[in-house]
């Protein structure tokens, strides 16, 4: 009975057991399989092809996220970058303005020195330190005064032509009215000193920078582009000193003068140094007095008898 129940078992399982032992032998078969090439195990490349898309899922989110974090390196390296080289552009900015401000104070001060040794006058050179806010007086200050030899009414000049006079003197500071102001003014000649008839006056607006020459005749060529210069008349600027150019002008006739507007040789906008004379003017000469005999009416030798 025992022995029929264990044979019974045994036909059950076989299938079982005949199973298992396919099984086993394909497993064997397919670790010791190869593929075509015969390089590489058969169930390495069924184990490679069910994982590649999940390897390249993987791999494909990895790399994103490593490029988008390079990304943001990169830019944060580009920003940090173009901000030194801002630094460095605005510094480079200023050393060229500070070094184009002392060249151009370095000609100014060689032009005052040319100046002082063309005109022949004792001059003091001077820096402007301040400007008059007023809209009633275009003045300037300037930081030398009476200890440096100066006085009320010197002329004050650039090497480019006259600025104004002195009106008011400390021992350390002086102030100067602008040659265009409207209280200023001074002798002068359209072209060349002693050889040009067009002489006259010119006078500050006070508004626009120009100068306003008066009195010249309406018979004299006058034309834009003329030079005008001092006469020395006026006892405040020596003569041939340079005032300006005609920018401006209205023909005159024989009983009216012309219109002329002269803009100033001196940068008068942005003055930095200036130089003031040592100018007195030479005291002017009266007329000589008529003598006796010039004075007596002439009677060609004849008595002068009177009638009774």
């Amino acid at each position: 009975m025992a022995v029929t129940r264990t044979q019974k078992e045994i036909r059950q399982r076989a299938p079982l057991w005949l199973l298992a032992l396919l099984g086993v032998n394909l497993v064997l078969m397919s670790v010791s399989a190869r593929d075509a090439s015969g390089s590489k195990p058969l169930i390495q490349v069924w184990a490679q092809a069910v994982a590649s898309p999940v390897q390249s899922l993987f791999s494909g989110a990895t790399g994103a996220g490593s490029g988008f974090f390079q990304h943001l390196g990169t830019l944060n390296r580009a920003a940090s970058e173009n901000e030194d080289l801002k630094r460095r552009l605005a510094l480079t900015e200023t050393e060229l303005r500070e070094a184009r401000m002392a060249r151009d104070e370095n000609e100014r001060l060689k032009g005052l020195l040319d100046l002082k040794e063309k005109s022949g006058y004792q001059t003091v050179t001077a820096r402007v330190i301040a400007r008059d806010p007023s809209e009633w007086f275009d003045s300037v200050m300037i930081n030398r005064g009476s200890s440096s030899g100066i006085e009320k009414d010197m002329p004050v000049v650039t090497h480019e032509g006259i600025v104004g006079r002195v009106i008011g003197v400390s021992p350390v500071t002086s102030q100067v009215l602008l040659i265009t102001d409207e209280r200023a003014a001074a002798g002068a000649v359209v072209g060349q000193l002693g050889t040009s008839q067009a002489m006259g006056s010119v006078r500050g607006f006070g508004s626009n920078g120009l100068l306003d020459m008066r009195y010249v005749s309406g018979l004299e060529t006058i034309k834009q582009g003329d030079l005008v210069v001092t006469t020395g008349q006026d006892s405040i600027y020596p003569a041939g000193l340079s005032v300006g150019q005609v920018v401006e002008f209205k023909q005159g006739s024989a009983t009216s003068p012309h219109e002329i507007k002269v803009k100033p040789s001196a940068r008068l906008n942005s003055l930095g140094e200036v130089a003031v004379l040592l100018y007195h003017p030479p005291p002017r000469t009266p007329p000589p007095a008529p003598t006796a005999a010039a004075a007596a009416p002439s009677n060609n030798g004849k008595a002068v008898t009177s009638d009774k």
